[in-house]
C-alpha cells in the first residue's frame, strides 16, 4: 500500500461493480494477480473494463481466457516455443519474472540446537508445502538420507495427519522418522534467519518452490532444483539463473539427486556455491529491485503502445 499514490479497497464490491469502477477511473492496464487460485476474481476481467489486461505472479500458467491479453513471464519459465500452450501473449522480462525484496529484515540467527537441529550433521532443507511432495521426490530424499550418514531433512511443520503419513513413508523406506525435523511457524524475519542453519535446500518437482525459493536464496542458502516441463516446475530454475547459479539446476530427477549427494559429500564445493550466492546478493539481477522495476515498467509501456497484443521481450 505504501508503494502507490492511491490505494482502493474493492473487497466488498461484486465483480460487476468493480468493473464499472475501473471503467470510470479510466485505468490503462489491469494486472490479474490471482488467476485460477482461491478467492480470485476472474469475472472482473471477463467484463473487459480495461484496454490491456495481463496475468502475473500469483498463478504460474495460462488462464485459458480470451480476456487476458498478456502473461508476464521470462524465457526460462515460459519460452516462446511454448506460446501455443498459452491463450495469452507471452511477455519476457530480461531476467526472472519473480520480484524479490532484498531490503527485508533478517533476525539474529538462532543456534542449531535452538532450532532442534543436530549441531554437526548435514542439514537438507525442504520448506515447500507438503502437498508438493511427490512419491519420486520423497523417494529421492530418502535415498539421500540413507546415503549421507547422520544427515537430517528439515521440513515445514505439517499438520498432524500429514506428519504421521510422512513418518510412515520414511519407515517404509527404512529411514528413521526421527531424521525428519520440523520448523514451526515463525515471524518472517526469524524464518529468513534460520535458513542460515541449513546446508542445502532441496526443491520439489513438478511444482517448484516459488516465494519459498526466493526466501532461501535471499537468505543466502544454496538451492537445488530440477527443471520441470511447465511454468510451475521452472520457477526455481528462473530464480537460480537470475541469481547467477545455473549449475544448481538439474535437468532430470537423477541429475538432481546425484548433485545433492555430491554436494553433501564435498563441503568445499558447497561452500563455494554459498559464497558465490552471498556475493551475488549485491550484484545479481534477481536481487536488483530497481532493475526489476525498470524492466516491468518498460513491459507496461510496450503493452500499452501496441495496437493489438503481441508477444515480446523486454
Amino acid at each position: 500500500m505504501k508503494g502507490f499514490d492511491r490505494f482502493h479497497n474493492f473487497g466488498t464490491l461484486n465483480s460487476e461493480d468493480i468493473a464499472r469502477r475501473l471503467r470510470e477511473m479510466e485505468i490503462d492496464i489491469a494486472i490479474d494477480l490471482g488467476g485460477h487460485t482461491g478467492q480470485a476474481r476472474p469475472r472482473i476481467f471477463a467484463h473487459r473494463p480495461v484496454p490491456v489486461q495481463a496475468g502475473w505472479l500469483g498463478y504460474p500458467g495460462t488462464t485459458g481466457a480470451d480476456h487476458i491479453d498478456y502473461l508476464i513471464a521470462d524465457a526460462v519459465v515460459a519460452p516462446f516455443e511454448d506460446q501455443p500452450f498459452y491463450s495469452e501473449c507471452l511477455v519476457h522480462l530480461p531476467h526472472s519474472y519473480f520480484p524479490t525484496d532484498p531490503s527485508r529484515e533478517i533476525a539474529p540467527v538462532p543456534s542449531r540446537s535452538e532450532l532442534g537441529l543436530p549441531e554437526e550433521a548435514f542439514v537438507f532443507c525442504a520448506f515447500n508445502n507438503n502437498w508438493k511432495f511427490t512419491r519420486p521426490v520423497f523417494d529421492s530424499w530418502m535415498r539421500l538420507l540413507k546415503a549421507v550418514p547422520h544427515c537430517v531433512l528439515w521440513l515445514k511443520e505439517p499438520g498432524t495427519d500429514a506428519r504421521a503419513r510422512l513418518e510412515h513413508e520414511a519407515r517404509q523406506r527404512q529411514v528413521d522418522p526421527a531424521r525428519l525435523v520440523y520448523a514451526g511457524e515463525a515471524p518472517i524475519a526469524l524464518h529468513l534467519a534460520r535458513h542460515t542453519r541449513a546446508d542445502l535446500f532441496l526443491d520439489t518437482v513438478p511444482y517448484n518452490a516459488h516465494a519459498t525459493a526466493a526466501d532461501a536464496l535471499g537468505a543466502g542458502l544454496p538451492l537445488l532444483t530440477c527443471r520441470g516441463a511447465s511454468f510451475p516446475g521452472r520457477v526455481a530454475a528462473s530464480l537460480l539463473t537470475a541469481a547467477g547459479l545455473p549449475e544448481l539446476i538439474g535437468e532430470t530427477l537423477g541429475d538432481y539427486e546425484a548433485l545433492a549427494l555430491a554436494l553433501a559429500r564435498d563441503p568445499a564445493r558447497l561452500a563455494g556455491y554459498r559464497n558465490r550466492l552471498r556475493q551475488n546478493l549485491a550484484t545479481a539481477p534477481l536481487f536488483d529491485g530497481d532493475g526489476f522495476r525498470h524492466a516491468i515498467e518498460k513491459a507496461f509501456d510496450v503493452m500499452h503502445a501496441q495496437d493489438k497484443p503481441r508477444s515480446f521481450s523486454v
